[in-house]
């Protein structure tokens, strides 16, 4: 598993878009934004418009997964449980999130996404990996563990 190896990671709220940087020896301790209070690291999946999005993808240093789906797709609400589960699994180490491709057809566009549910991992300012289809939970944590940079 690779690791951080830094003092402190930055961390871009999902409901302002500030910039936060936390030390990591306080990731698993709830830390909540500077500017709106918002929790940053809850361990529930945080639901994203366009704009917190480009945020977290572009600014985090740690990994942020993020689940594409839509209310009519069977597979993604299936599927949603164990998001869930994933993102307490590894709380305080990943950010989860998740975005309504039938509400922003955009952003399905923007990252070219040709089904769902789809989930991908996005790191310092980049798309690192992508799993498609409905997965359980401790695939989406191998997955991320594979892919990602976790702090110890």
């Amino acid at each position: 598993m690779a690791t951080l190896g830094k003092d402190a990671v930055k961390l871009a709220c999902a409901t302002c878009g500030q910039l936060n940087r936390v030390p990591v020896a306080k990731l698993g301790a709830g830390p909540k934004c500077g500017t709106c209070g918002a929790p940053l690291m809850s361990g529930k999946v945080a639901e994203l418009d366009p704009k917190a999005l480009a945020a977290l993808s572009a600014k985090d240093d740690l990994p942020v997964i993020v689940d594409f789906w839509a209310p009519w797709c069977g597979p993604c609400r299936m599927m949603a449980p164990d998001v869930a589960k994933a993102a307490q699994a590894l709380k305080g180490r990943a950010r989860f999130a998740k975005i309504n491709t039938e509400e922003f057809p955009q952003v399905s566009a923007r990252n070219n996404i040709r089904g769902i549910p789809a989930l991908i991992l996005y790191q310092a300012g980049r798309e690192v990996a992508r799993l498609t289809g409905a997965r359980a939970a401790a695939d989406i944590v191998a997955f991320v563990e594979r892919n990602g940079k976790l702090p110890a």
